[in-house]
């Protein structure tokens, strides 16, 4: 009993002073400035902004909610240490660890926030992935990676309370297997700020299934996050229809068939950037054109944060080699399997788990890295 009780002061501690760093007076004074607005008069006349608003005030809600129920949930398990006796009663001792167990779960789950306070890590992400040197089997890993990504966003209870979706906007598929590249849209609080650390060359060790020999082949994928940049102001990123070029075109499925009848797929080219983006997930060419324009003004944010145009390739994973020497992760299959980060030194023994989309412990690894 004696470790619960040290258990449950430490995190005691923990989360008073977690709880100080929240500043929660000055978040209930922002939230109550923003429930003001919408309750005024003609607050929907302007749907957007109404939306962004309101969506700003919910998750300031959030915020304060979960920190206050951590606190008071600490605080209430302060309050019943002293009548707890395993002598007197071993199940309602039982029950007590069970809860400081909990606690800490949910205090690990919160504690990762914290380290998500960058412009623009509330945002939506937008992840590209695009295959690297090693043919097919790179390709096979692209498709690999897509589907790892798509499992951790349906894992929800990996985000504590974030449900979170995704969505293709564009994909190209190999020529025998897999993809040559994929770009998803990852809306959920808080999605940039969490995959922000996936950025990067990901590399693959494994017995090939593409060749006769089945030999031991290495892959590498590049792995590009952007943030969504619907939350920044509209001051922040200007774009000059003289400046883009929109040409459409009929979307293509598995194989390069048609999915529709119609030019509904957009391609938008940035001319003075040389930027190129294109969206053909949706069957309305109106909502792909506003899916396009989401990632080149992301793609535009993350050049202007930069503040250097010779930085483009770099960005786009030119100027970043997919070859040996440069991955941020290893996935080794053989000889023997392991899940390494070469940044944080975390690694799993499990490659079938984490390729499942249990990438929670790389996640939380690289924020609080710094």
């Amino acid at each position: 009993m004696h470790e619960y009780k040290t258990k449950l002061e430490d995190l005691k501690k923990f989360i008073d002073r977690g709880l100080e760093s929240q500043n929660l007076p000055e978040v209930r004074t922002e939230l109550e400035k923003l429930n003001a607005e919408i309750a005024s008069e003609g607050f929907w006349n302007d749907a957007d902004k109404a939306q962004e608003v309101s969506k700003k005030a919910s998750g300031l809600q959030k915020k304060i909610d979960k920190w206050q129920g951590i606190a008071e949930e600490a605080d209430e398990l302060m309050g019943l240490l002293p009548e707890i006796s395993p002598e007197k009663d071993a199940d309602a001792a039982d029950d007590f660890k069970q809860m400081v167990d909990e606690l800490e779960t949910k205090w690990s789950r919160l504690e990762v926030e914290t380290f998500l306070g960058g412009k623009y890590d509330s945002a939506n992400a937008i992840l590209s992935i695009h295959a690297g040197t090693g043919g097919t089997d790179a390709q096979d890993f692209a498709e690999m990676l897509s589907r790892m990504y798509t499992r951790y966003v349906e894992k929800a209870d990996q985000h504590g309370e974030n449900e979170w979706k995704v969505t293709i906007l564009d994909q190209s598929r190999g020529d025998e297997a897999g993809l040559k590249s994929i770009t998803l849209m990852i809306e959920g609080d808080y999605s940039y700020g969490y995959l922000k650390g996936e950025n990067g060359v990901h590399r693959l060790v494994r017995l090939s299934p593409f060749n006769s020999g089945n030999t031991r082949e290495t892959s590498f994928v590049l792995v590009e996050i952007l943030p969504s940049t619907e939350e920044a102001s509209e001051d922040d990123i200007v774009i000059d229809e003289k400046d883009i070029r929109v040409d459409v075109f009929r979307a293509s499925g598995h194989g390069g068939q048609s999915v529709n009848t119609t030019d509904s797929a957009v391609r938008i080219t940035h001319e003075p950037t040389g930027i190129v983006v294109s969206c053909q997930n949706e069957r309305s060419q109106h909502q792909n054109k506003d899916f396009a324009m989401k990632v080149l003004k992301a793609r535009l944010a993350d050049l202007m944060e930069k503040e250097q145009a010779s930085e483009l390739s770099e960005l786009r994973g030119g100027k970043t080699e997919m070859s040996w020497g440069n991955q941020i992760r290893s996935y080794v299959l053989h000889p023997y399997k392991m899940v390494k980060d070469h940044r944080t030194d975390y690694e799993e023994n499990n490659p079938d788990k984490v390729l499942d989309g249990d990438l929670i412990g790389f996640v939380e690894a690289e924020l609080k890295k710094g």
